[in-house]
């Protein structure tokens, strides 16, 4: 008797269990395809005509016009558009993980008065929106001649993404144990070197999600860029991208092509990292 009742109870957690599971997994179906199906409509509608996209927005390509890929490519100047992306986008994020990681580690782990202060003085640039300083930094830039200049981007750009970067990092140098710093102090490692031998491989996850958001928000960031720079061969792909829209008529079909190249280098980024990220989290899952 004992035996059936137990058996039933563990048929209706199973039964419990699996309807929990289905409820998951359609959650999640459903969440990808929110996310899915835009890009999945921009891919269609690149490779449409515009009479047909405003006919039928929603139907399948009748011929696939792949021609509208490399009228965006040599007409948006996309070459060197996503070149000049690139070499923003990549020194920003090794300038900002560079000296945040340090600035971080110096906060989170170094014994001195004002680490507190000076940890609240970076999240002081949490709070201030990049309107409030477009003009007095285009002012200053003019007079620095920064204007029409990729350093004149990288600046701003580093700026803003170093109070994001430090605040995330800092959380990540806390959890390490202070036995792991002790440790390498008694067996004679200054300072530096533990920064790199010890902190750093502890922080991967940290570095994984920092330059993530770095990389992401600074490869599609538009303001600054359309501000500072007039000049065809130094655009970034977002302003490239404003050169479909015109006053009198829009180039539907070549700016949705124009969009997939731009939003490709994103994917293939978040792909590579995604994994390791992931990897991270469930290491020290594990080891907690």
């Amino acid at each position: 008797m004992n035996v059936e009742i137990d058996n039933s109870v563990v048929e209706k957690d199973k039964n419990k269990r699996k309807v929990v599971h289905g409820l998951i997994y359609a959650f999640l179906i459903i969440l990808a395809l929110i996310y899915l199906l835009p890009l999945l409509w921009v891919l269609l509608t690149s490779l449409k005509d515009d009479a047909i996209l405003m006919t039928s927005p929603w139907a399948f390509p009748e011929h696939l016009m792949f021609e509208n890929y490399s009228y965006a490519w040599t007409m948006g100047h996309l070459g060197t558009a996503t070149l000049n992306s690139f070499i923003v986008c990549v020194t920003t994020l090794l300038v900002s993980m560079i000296v945040g990681s340090m600035a971080a580690f110096a906060i989170a782990k170094l014994r001195w008065k004002f680490s507190k202060l000076t940890l609240t003085y970076f999240m002081i640039g949490m709070m201030i929106p990049i309107h409030c300083v477009l003009i007095p930094l285009f002012i200053q830039f003019s007079s620095w001649k920064l204007t029409n200049s990729l350093v004149g981007l990288i600046i701003p750009y580093v700026t803003f993404s170093l109070p994001i970067t430090i605040y995330i990092m800092v959380g990540f140098f806390e959890s390490i144990p202070n036995e792991l710093f002790e440790a390498a102090v008694i067996d004679g490692c200054s300072v530096p070197r533990m920064f790199v031998h010890v902190a750093l491989p502890m922080a991967r996850t940290g570095f994984m999600v920092t330059g993530l958001m770095s990389f992401v928000s600074n490869w599609n960031e538009l303001l600054l860029a359309m501000v500072f720079i007039s000049k065809e061969e130094v655009k970034t792909l977002p302003v490239s991208l404003t050169k479909f829209v015109g006053p009198y008529h829009t180039n539907y079909t070549q700016m949705f092509a124009a969009i997939v190249i731009a939003v490709i280098p994103t994917i293939i980024v978040y792909c590579i990292f995604a994994n390791q990220i992931v990897e991270g989290l469930t290491a020290g899952a594990v080891k907690g």
